[in-house]
Order: structure tokens, then C-alpha cells, then sequence
């Protein structure tokens, strides 16, 4: 038997979780490129604008109106970088690790309701060959479907 295309079973995968996240991030009142610069953020993997905008995957100056949200809201803050005073170093407050780990933890019940049609061993395997497959890559600069 013929299988579907590996593009087509993640598109479909990737819709089906964009779009059950989707509500969970509006009543949070952040959309999924603020919620992907909050995790990037806690992981604290991204100190600049820049390196934000490159670990996303995201236009660097359509990066500054989400940026512009989250300060508003109080959830990060934009300092001049002192190596650097052209950039800007970006921190999460203490209401953004809240507000980031409420909104992780509707992500992840989510994500268990989704994935409870398969066995543990079969979640432990799918997680862990999705993050092989993925290491490294990054969206799609140009994309907004997120």
C-alpha cells in the first residue's frame, strides 16, 4: 500500500495543531509568533532582537510590532545591549515566565489530547524523532501562517 508523502502528513499534523492551539493563545491574548518569542525567550536562547528574529525564523522589522505587544503587556523587556548600543537585549519578566508557563501548560494538554490515540512508547518515539528531524531547521521567514 501506497503511503502519503511525509509534506503532506506533517501539513496536515502541523494544521491540526495550529489550529487546536489557536483559541488556547487568543484567550491567553497572544498569537503563535508571540507565543514562539516567549519560548525561545524562556529558553533563553535568543538575547537580541536579532537573534530572536533569526531562531524564529521571522523578518527582524515585522518582529518589532510582536515585540512592541509583549512589552506593552509587560511580559518582556527591551534594553540597549552595552557590547552593542545599536541592538537591543530582550528579557522576559517575571509575568512573562508566568504567562508563558500558563500558556505551556494548555499547549501540553492540548498536545496529550491529541497524541492519546497512540501508546507511550509510540508519543516517546514520535517526539523524539520529530525533534531529530527538526534540529537546526527553522520556519519559513517568509510565513504567517503561525
Amino acid at each position: 500500500m501506497d503511503r502519503e508523502d511525509l509534506g503532506a502528513l506533517f501539513a496536515r499534523g502541523a494544521r491540526r495543531m495550529m489550529e487546536a492551539e489557536r483559541p488556547l493563545l487568543a484567550a491567553h491574548g497572544v498569537s503563535m509568533w508571540a507565543y514562539v518569542a516567549l519560548t525561545l525567550l524562556a529558553r533563553g536562547s535568543a538575547p537580541t532582537q536579532l537573534a530572536l528574529a533569526e531562531a524564529m525564523g521571522y523578518d527582524k522589522s515585522r518582529l518589532i510590532k510582536i515585540l512592541d505587544g509583549l512589552e506593552a503587556d509587560g511580559l518582556i523587556s527591551r534594553a540597549p545591549d552595552p557590547a552593542d548600543r545599536r541592538a537591543r537585549v530582550i528579557e522576559l519578566t517575571p509575568e512573562g515566565r508566568a504567562k508563558h508557563a500558563a500558556i505551556q501548560r494548555d499547549v501540553r494538554r492540548v498536545e496529550d489530547e491529541i497524541l492519546s490515540v497512540l501508546g507511550a512508547d509510540e508519543r516517546e518515539t514520535l517526539l523524539s524523532a520529530l525533534a531529530r528531524l527538526t534540529a537546526g531547521a527553522s520556519p519559513d521567514a517568509t510565513s504567517d501562517a503561525r
